[in-house]
């Protein structure tokens, strides 16, 4: 009889170790955690089977309580195997999540395990992820603005530093140092701007807008800078219904659009704005017959800080490169979209959309 209840016990472990691995090779938690429960339940209940059927035929106790005392020792085995299994995973996890918060934005989960815990960590390295892009982001936007805001500021020390000296009369200087300040003041109220977007604190009141009138307005607006310029303003507007927006921001952006239009074109260019109707959407559009869009720009001009030329400084006739990051956190505020691409026959085209207002 001792021989049979060791040839039980080796039975059972077996079975016992065979059914452990085969739990780690479950594809979920879930499945892993009820597997080992019934094989926590049913291992000793075949002990006690086992060992209630010798003892019915024989009358040991001693070996119905070895077999029982050896296949519950085996389901604990097992039950701490797997247990250690989802431990290390989740270990592996916290591991990394301890050095994001340290500061490590490289730490990134590993992905092996079962599949609550596999998708767990790949929401946690695409978190990591973005939170390493934001930061690489403002990283870049505090190097540029830094620059940006350093060129104007060390010209008019200079300014300043020469009219203290006595170098130059008030007269000559003070049109510069305007000049200067407002540049400032425009850079210093865009960075405020852009922070409002990306804060999701932007206020906007929706209304129903008449958008032929609203183009006209600011094609007026830059009616001077287009003929110093010898540049033809050019209008092709369809039938369209109101627009469900904030006229006061579409103003800005399609001010953004026509000042960044007009920069970019030659004497004897010529910038159009369009208007189409889309199913559920108004289409406004700003086309130019200037340089066009450089190769692999048609994205990289919405970000911050972007130029065509990285080499040309940011002075006169060239923007700080954030105008248009801000229009396309305007448009996306209001529910439209916006993007570039290049004008057949040359030129760029910029267009977004604004939802147009329901019918009555």
């Amino acid at each position: 009889m001792i021989a049979f209840a060791v040839i039980m016990a080796v039975a059972i472990g077996s079975t016992a170790v065979a059914f452990a691995l085969g739990l780690r090779r479950l594809p979920s938690l879930r499945l892993q955690l009820l597997a080992l429960a019934l094989l926590s339940t049913l291992l000793p209940l075949v002990g006690v089977l086992v060992g209630g059927l010798v003892m019915f035929d024989s009358r040991h106790d001693l070996i119905v309580l070895a077999v029982v005392a050896a296949s519950s020792t085996v389901a604990l085995g097992a039950s701490l195997l797997i247990a250690a299994t989802i431990m290390s995973t989740i270990e592996r996890l916290q591991s990394a999540a301890s050095g994001l918060a340290r500061g490590e934005l490289t730490s990134r989960a590993s992905e092996a395990g079962p599949r609550e815990l596999t998708e767990l960590a790949r929401s946690f390295n695409e978190m990591a992820g973005r939170l390493e892009t934001l930061f690489d982001a403002r990283r870049q936007l505090v190097a540029w603005a830094s620059h940006d805001l350093r060129t104007p500021l060390a010209s008019i020390q200079a300014m300043l530093e020469a009219l203290e000296d006595g170098l130059a009369p008030m007269e000559r200087y003070l049109p510069a140092l305007q000049e200067q300040t407002h540049k400032l003041s425009s850079l210093v109220d865009d960075l405020f701007e852009l922070a409002r977007v990306d804060a999701g604190a932007l206020t906007l009141e929706l209304e129903e807008t008449n958008l032929p009138e609203l183009v006209r307005g600011c094609l007026r607006g830059v009616e001077a800078e287009a003929a110093a310029r010898n540049i033809t303003l050019q209008t092709r507007i369809q039938p369209v219904p109101a627009a469900r927006c904030a006229p006061e921001q579409v103003e800005r952006v399609l001010y953004n659009l026509l000042t960044n239009a007009l920069r970019h074109t030659p004497s004897d260019g010529s910038v159009a704005v369009l208007l189409e109707r889309l199913p559920k959407e108004v289409q406004v559009t700003v086309e130019d017959t200037g340089e066009g869009l450089p190769p692999g720009s048609a994205k990289r001009i919405f970000d911050r800080f972007w130029r065509a030329d990285p080499a040309r400084p940011s002075g006169r006739g060239s923007g700080a490169g954030l105008g248009l990051a801000i229009a396309r956190g305007l448009v996306e505020a209001q529910g439209g979209r916006i993007w570039a691409e290049p004008r057949p026959g040359g030129g760029a085209r910029i267009s977004f959309t604004l939802p147009a207002a329901a019918g009555p």
